[in-house]
């Protein structure tokens, strides 16, 4: 709209009074219908917003109870399907666990047999340690025990007399071994007194055709125990070296009392019984010429292996000897059973010669009833007697007695 401006001057000159007046009042009338429309238009405004409020508010109210109400239906039917779809679940969840149950029940079972059989494995590795445990605690009982008693036999067999003690049992237990008797197969510590001086081999054992084997048993172990309780090698050495010279020296000192002089019935050779392989192995292993040395000297080296064979030869003579001495008395009752037998079979053929005799006779005293007896009995027959038992057939002998001819083999 386009505003409407009075100007002083204008209105003063060049229009009339009455103009002027006119035209104040249709100023004053517009002005105040425009004031008037503008009140109005106010009003209008204020009924506007009063109805767009009211409206709002009813549109508001509306849509909140359409809401509302929407709401609870979907909140309903939410709940309807949402119970259809848990009671749905449920039940595929229960096929499912089922169907699970079913899959995983083999392996639930296989579980259960090898949980099981840890369990008895687990229990019989527990009872197995403990027993293994108990056996190693008595094992090491045991070997302490051993230790000891092997160091008391070591302390022992230091000793020299402990050490022939120990070679005589020994031999003895060898020769008992080889089944020989004391006092019939082998005599132990013999005195003997030759040039003065009394001699005493440790064993004399007899042979066939009287002869005897004079034993004499060395117990070398000083040196070899110290070597096999040696703290390093050269010492150890060293050791064994003493060994070997310690036989060697036996050896020499056995030669020098020549028991073969004493002993009429003893070959030109002693035995010198070392008790123990080992002993002997590792003096040779120092000293390869001892057996020769020992052979110059008419000394043999035996040890408990090799003198066992050495007995088990003596016994096989022996019984060989048995045998040659049971064969005079085997040829004697030989012939006195060959002539009692001769005797026996000479009655015997009397026997059977008086047997053939007596066939004889019966046969003929059959052929007799036969021909001058039986034909008239068995007319009373035909002549209508009637016998309780039936006569039976008489038959005759004909076997011979066999003859025993001396010197047949038939």
């Amino acid at each position: 709209m386009n505003s409407f401006s009075l100007d002083p001057v204008y209105l003063t000159v060049g229009i009339p009074a009455a103009a002027m007046g006119l035209l104040v009042g249709v100023v004053i009338a517009w002005l105040i219908g425009k004031s008037r429309e503008k009140r109005m238009v106010e009003e209008r405004e204020a009924a506007f917003e009063l109805a767009n409020a009211k409206l709002t508010q009813t549109f508001a109210d509306l849509s909140n109870r359409s809401l509302q109400a929407n709401s609870e239906t979907f909140l309903k039917l939410a709940e309807q399907n949402l119970g259809t779809q848990q009671e749905k679940a449920k039940r595929e969840l229960s096929e499912r666990e089922k169907a699970v149950a079913a899959l995983v029940k083999p392996i639930r079972d296989a579980l259960e047999a090898s949980q099981k059989q840890i369990s008895e494995l687990e229990k019989s590795r527990s009872e197995a340690y403990g027993g293994i445990k108990s056996q190693l605690e008595a094992m090491q009982l045991s070997q302490k025990s051993l230790k000891q008693e092997t160091q008391n036999l070591v302390n022992a067999l230091r000793r020299p007399e402990v050490r022939g003690r120990w070679g005589e049992i020994t031999l003895r237990r060898l020769v008992e071994l080889a089944g020989m008797v004391e006092h019939c197969d082998f005599v132990e510590q013999v005195h003997k007194e030759s040039d003065g001086q009394i001699i005493r081999p440790d064993m004399v054992v007899s042979m066939p055709d009287h002869r005897e084997l004079i034993v004499d048993v060395k117990t070398p172990l000083d040196a070899y125990l110290s070597a096999a309780e040696a703290a390093d090698d050269a010492q150890r050495q060293h050791d064994l070296k003493r060994h070997a010279k310690n036989v060697r020296a036996h050896i020499r000192m056995l030669a020098s009392k020549a028991y073969w002089n004493q002993f009429d019935k003893s070959p030109e050779f002693v035995i010198l019984f070392i008790p123990g392989d080992q002993f002997l192995s590792a003096a040779l292993n120092e000293q390869p010429d001892l057996i020769e040395y020992a052979l110059s000297e008419q000394i043999i080296l035996a040890t408990p292996t090799s003198f066992v064979a050495l007995l088990k030869a003596v016994a096989y003579g022996w019984r060989q000897l048995a045998l040659a001495d049971n064969a005079q008395e085997i040829r004697v009752l030989a012939e006195d059973l060959y002539a009692r037998l001769a005797t026996f079979v000479t009655h015997m053929n009397k026997v059977g010669r008086q047997l053939a005799s007596s066939v004889e006779s019966y046969n003929k005293a059959v052929g007799s009833l036969e021909r001058s007896v039986l034909p008239g009995a068995r007319k009373f027959v035909e002549l209508g007697v009637h016998p309780k038992k039936k006569m039976e057939k008489l038959e005759s002998l004909e076997p011979v007695p066999r003859t025993l001819i001396e010197g047949s083999d038939t």
